[in-house]
């Protein structure tokens, strides 16, 4: 991330959350000395989005799908809650499941957006902003991540011959 030119560290960070205001101020501070530093600039750039700012990330912003293997009728009724929550407040539901077991996703989604139906229009915007930030930082911390991965030098081959113990007289061939 810091080695980005500005353009490309805004592209990458646009995939954390789609608010080009965001971005920017996230890659106009780099270089980070650490994630934790990356990781508060995000938080601090996603406590100041204005409500326009908010409605861009929101508008970028996928129906999270069910877990794979999932039978149809909780399709059904994962599909119909979210365009009940869309009806009602005009973007996608979005919720971070980062810390939440694989086998609890579903019931955990489908709860959650039956919970905050009931919202007035005000509360649930602070509630999709403080889930947008929590989304952001795992995005971010699995940006980071794979950036890293591809980045870090290939280890050196390894010689898979057997190797002499130093008290041996026989030296392997």
């Amino acid at each position: 991330m810091n080695s980005a030119t500005p353009r490309e560290a805004e592209a990458a960070l646009l995939t954390c959350i789609g608010s080009l205001r965001w971005a920017r101020r996230v890659a106009e501070h780099r270089p980070y000395p650490d994630l934790d530093a990356l990781l508060a600039a995000g938080d601090e750039a996603a406590y100041d989005l204005s409500p326009g700012d908010l409605a861009e990330a929101l508008a970028h912003e996928y129906p999270a799908a069910p877990p794979h293997g999932t039978y149809t009728a909780a399709h059904t009724a994962l599909r119909a809650a979210h365009a009940a929550y869309e009806s009602r407040f005009g973007h996608t539901f979005v919720v971070c499941l980062d810390d939440v077991a694989r086998a609890e996703a579903l019931d955990h989604l489908l709860s959650a957006v039956r919970s905050r139906l009931g919202n007035d229009p005000e509360e649930e915007r602070a509630i999709a902003a403080e889930e947008l930030r929590r989304l952001a930082r795992g995005r971010l911390t699995r940006l980071t991540r794979t950036h890293a991965a591809a980045e870090a030098p290939e280890a050196p081959a390894r010689d898979e011959r057997p190797q002499a113990r130093p008290d041996s007289p026989y030296v392997p061939v």
